[in-house]
C-alpha cells in the first residue's frame, strides 16, 4: 500500500510541473540510412559507374515520389582494415511502411524494366565489385 501511495504522489508531482517544463527540447526529424561498402581492388571506377547510373536514377525517382529527401556517396579517407571504402547515405522523409516499400519496389522494377528475380540477380552480380558491410538507420533529433 505504501508503494501505491508513493506512485500516486510521484504522478501528482509530475502533473504539478508546468507544461513548458514537460515539453521536449527536440523533435523527431528525418530518417537516415548509412550503408557501408567495401569496394574490391580494381573495381572502384566500375562501382562508381553503377552508383552514378542506376543507383542515382533510383534515388532521384525516390525523391520525385517524396520518399527520399536527399542522398550522398561518402568516401572514407584512408580506411583502416575493416572500415568501408564508401558510405551510401540516404535521408528519408520518414520511416517507410511495408506497403509503401512494396509499392515503390514495383514502380522501380517497372521503371528499370526488371523483375524481382532480375533485380536480385543484378544485386548478386555486383558482388564482383563490392562487399556490402551492413547498414545502420538513424533518426535526426532536431533541437529546439
Amino acid at each position: 500500500m505504501k508503494k501505491i501511495a508513493s506512485l500516486v504522489i510521484a504522478s501528482m508531482a509530475f502533473l504539478a510541473v508546468p507544461a513548458s517544463a514537460q515539453q521536449s527540447s527536440y523533435t523527431q526529424g528525418t530518417v537516415w540510412e548509412a550503408s557501408r561498402v567495401d569496394v574490391k581492388d580494381g573495381q572502384f571506377e566500375n562501382y562508381m559507374d553503377y552508383l552514378a547510373g542506376q543507383w542515382k536514377k533510383v534515388q532521384e525517382f525516390a525523391k520525385a515520389e517524396g520518399m527520399v529527401v536527399d542522398y550522398h556517396v561518402l568516401s572514407t579517407n584512408n580506411p583502416r582494415p575493416g572500415e568501408p571504402d564508401l558510405v551510401l547515405v540516404v535521408e528519408y522523409k520518414d520511416y517507410v511502411k511495408t506497403a509503401e516499400s512494396e509499392a515503390f519496389r514495383k514502380k522501380v522494377n517497372a521503371m528499370l524494366a526488371q523483375s524481382d528475380r532480375s533485380a536480385d540477380t543484378a544485386f548478386a552480380n555486383r558482388q564482383s565489385m563490392r562487399e556490402m558491410m551492413g547498414s545502420t538507420q538513424y533518426q535526426e533529433l532536431v533541437l529546439k
